[in-house]
């Protein structure tokens, strides 16, 4: 599908939003009639006011930039919008009433607002998620160029193509007139000069130019190029060398017309305060009440399938280096660990993480376990004990920990998860480089936020299986 159809997004969530705020309005009058039924009369009140409060909604998101194109693709702008038009409606139309002398129904005001604004969240998510499955497929997408020297380009077009959902499709790239390859070292084809940037961009039909380092000699150069291209629907992002920093962390400032981003230090040392531990032992605790029956039943099945030991303790690395016994429900034959470097010869493994799709040492019972992650269960009394976390980076194992080199030693700095980042983001699938990173990215970005984030994350990843083996 053309990326011209994205043309066509900001005109879309209009109409779903219009399509919300009626439907909650005439529900707000419905359940008025039902919740807080009187002998007052007011259907004559909302046929007048009604229609206002509808158009004077949708108008308060259009005023507040709820259809800028540039909201839509990713971030919590686009909720914050919202959330905050609806609020402040709701505001004005409380103070109009008022001064005006209004007799408008009460449980028809709380009612469509108290509808209205979660509903209009939930329509954006909605629409926000079909459109991150049409460009999962190949459509909606956005063509862009990315102007820099070939390194950069190569780091911008490697996050692009790996964040699949974000729509950006890598046409080609913009290098200094001294770099004469075809394409780069990661393999995107050179189209021109970023020198001759607005001609390219025009040429190859872009929707979207990324300039990166290297990629201009000057802020006037930069300035220019805005200036040729402000009558073409293409938008000009500057993309510094920076990755895997949150939103959070990140804030720009202009001083004297010159912007400056701001980055705010890392949050390793958050994840280790006592609010992140207080939570922990609440939800461990409430979890291992909840969860009992499960742990009766995957107790049972292991016993009576070849009557060996229910838990299996390993060895694992806590935060600074810490070992601990980390508790697991057991998948795997009683002499799993003696049949490990035969497995590790029969399949050439010489990475640090060893995960096999078909693991003859698994058992029966220790299929379903590991399929829906029961057998990581008994990690939630690791927890109470202080020596994991509900979220965090993966436990590894000493083996793992004495070949860690360089920047993954920081993983070490917060206590080990029972999920983390890595599990909602493809388990076993993930490539250890992969693993790491989001780990680091965990690490250097904790929020309470996405600690909850990611526990809600981990029950359709459990659910669905993705990545379990």
């Amino acid at each position: 599908m053309s990326s011209r159809a994205l043309r066509y997004l900001p005109a879309t969530a209009f109409l779903v939003d219009a399509l919300v705020i009626i439907a909650s309005a005439m529900l707000g009058a419905l359940g008025r009639d039902v919740l807080f039924a009187t002998d007052t009369d007011i259907a004559g009140h909302l046929g007048i006011v009604g229609p206002l409060i509808v158009l004077g909604w949708i108008g308060t998101i259009v005023l507040a930039g709820g259809y800028t194109k540039s909201v839509f693709d990713a971030g919590t702008d686009e909720y914050k919008r919202v959330v905050q038009s609806s609020f402040m409606t709701a505001g004005l139309v409380g103070v109009a009433c008022y001064f005006a002398r209004f007799p408008l129904s009460r449980g028809f005001f709380l009612l469509t607002f108290v509808i209205g604004i979660p509903a209009l969240v939930l329509g954006r998510v909605l629409l926000r998620r079909f459109v991150h499955a049409a460009r999962r497929r190949g459509s909606l997408l956005h063509r862009v160029l990315i102007a820099g020297s070939p390194g950069h380009i190569d780091e911008i077009a490697h996050v692009l193509r790996r964040e699949t959902w974000l729509g950006y499709q890598v046409i080609g790239a913009l290098t200094p007139a001294h770099y004469l390859e075809e394409e780069t070292r990661g393999g995107v084809p050179v189209l021109g000069n970023s020198d001759d940037a607005t001609s390219a961009v025009l040429e190859h039909e872009a929707d979207i130019v990324f300039f990166a380092g290297g990629a201009l000699s000057s802020a006037t150069q930069m300035r220019r190029i805005a200036w040729d291209l402000e009558h073409q629907d293409v938008q000009v992002v500057v993309a510094p060398s920076v990755t895997d920093v949150s939103a959070e962390r990140v804030r720009i400032r202009p001083v004297g017309g010159l912007p400056l981003m701001h980055i705010d230090p890392p949050k390793a040392t958050d994840a280790a305060r006592w609010g992140k531990r207080l939570f922990d032992i609440v939800g461990s605790a409430s979890l291992v009440l909840l969860l009992s029956p499960v742990f009766l039943l995957a107790a049972v099945s292991i016993k009576m399938h070849d009557r060996g030991p229910v838990l299996f303790r390993q060895t694992r690395v806590s935060r600074h280096g810490g070992e601990f016994p980390c508790l697991k429900f057991r998948s795997m034959v009683t002499d799993a660990e003696a049949l490990l470097q035969q497995l590790h010869a029969e399949v050439g493994h010489h990475e640090v993480l060893f995960k096999m799709r078909e693991d003859p040492r698994i058992t029966r019972p220790g299929r379903w376990l590991r399929r829906f992650s029961i057998d990581e269960l008994p990690q939630l009394f690791n927890v109470l004990r202080g020596e994991m976390s509900l979220v965090g980076p993966r436990p590894p194992l000493p083996s793992e920990v004495a070949r860690y080199r360089g920047d993954v030693n920081r993983r070490m700095h917060v206590r080990p998860g029972l999920t983390g980042l890595w599990q909602v983001s493809g388990r076993s699938d993930l490539s250890w480089d992969e693993t790491v990173r989001l780990d680091l990215y965990y690490v250097d970005n904790w929020s309470m936020l996405q600690d909850l984030s990611i526990l809600a994350k981990t029950v359709g990843a459990v659910f669905g299986s993705r990545g379990a083996y």
